[in-house]
């Protein structure tokens, strides 16, 4: 068994260590609030309003340990996860009615946006990713998709049947208040509190929000209009730039970013890596170069 759920050698492991996730994960969110059933549970049952960072972080978490964790430590957050999903309901504002929020239906939106939204900022961005890499990312996010409750075929598993699934959905997304409103709460947030310190700032966010929001498939851009239009290969230099700088970060300086649990997490995830052979002299993102994994791993798999 590997000494992270994502081993290095794994195209999760390569998309997830990346800088650019920042961006799909802010991304993510805002594809998300388009169902209007997602939307609507996210609303209901959290301090999103409030905290929209804070939001962004804890899903940080959920996908750090998913990647860079160890077996037991993703059983017991996803087993915690499932049991707080199963225990909610959603006012369905076009029935009047409650629903379970754990219903598959929302779940698989939630899983195909965010997985979907990681792996095309990073081609986007710079990451060199075959398309057989790609689809390959896709079906190893379907054990992520188990995590959560669904079943892994019930997820798509390559680049064509993501965008098949996508397509298909389109007919079920509008713009609600709440949606609208998210994207203007993920453009000009509240800092959580270790990020508090960035509060000066702040108005230097939006740029980074805008491209967020920028970077959102042209249909999702369509119905949102939040802003102008820009030319789309403005907002790609913009994303490799992003990408580029933040590669710069030196990585423990970059993991202050995260709340303690995830940093802790990731500490212990060096110290079982090295244990396993692996060279961590340029951290958990040096691993992506093959040359720093034990001899014993084929490094073409």
């Amino acid at each position: 068994m590997s000494a992270t759920v994502a081993p290095p050698e794994s195209v999760t492991w390569r998309v997830h260590i990346d800088r650019s996730m920042w961006i799909g994960g802010v991304r993510s969110l805002m594809l998300q609030a388009l169902h209007p059933m997602a939307m609507w549970g996210v609303w209901q049952n959290s301090d999103f309003q409030d905290d929209p960072l804070g939001r962004l972080q804890r899903t940080a978490d959920f996908v750090g340990v998913a990647t860079f964790g160890s077996h037991e430590e993703i059983d017991e957050l996803s087993a915690k996860v499932r049991g707080i999903h199963r225990s909610l309901r959603i006012l369905n504002h076009d029935t009047g009615k409650k629903e379970r929020l754990d219903q598959p239906e929302l779940l698989r939106w939630v899983h195909c946006a965010e997985v979907y939204s990681y792996l095309e900022v990073a081609r986007r961005s710079g990451l060199p990713l075959t398309d057989a890499m790609a689809d390959r990312y896709l079906d190893e996010q379907r054990r992520t998709a188990t995590y959560v409750g669904l079943h892994a075929e019930d997820v798509p598993g390559s680049v064509a049947e993501m965008e098949d699934y996508l397509a298909s959905m389109r007919p079920h997304l509008r713009v609600t208040e709440e949606a609208a409103a998210t994207v203007k709460f993920l453009m000009w947030p509240a800092m959580p509190d270790n990020l508090k310190f960035l509060t000066p700032g702040k108005p230097g966010y939006f740029p980074f929000g805008a491209l967020c929001y920028y970077s959102l498939p042209d249909w999702a851009r369509q119905m949102y209009g939040a802003l102008p239009e820009v030319p789309q290969p403005a907002v790609t230099a913009a994303l490799r730039s992003f990408r580029t700088a933040m590669s710069t970060v030196p990585e423990r300086l970059h993991d202050y970013a995260f709340m303690k649990p995830t940093r802790d997490m990731l500490e212990r995830a060096r110290q079982r890596l090295a244990a396993d052979g692996y060279d961590l002299s340029k951290g958990l993102y040096g691993l992506r170069d093959p040359r720093r994994w034990p001899v014993f791993i084929d490094s073409t798999t």
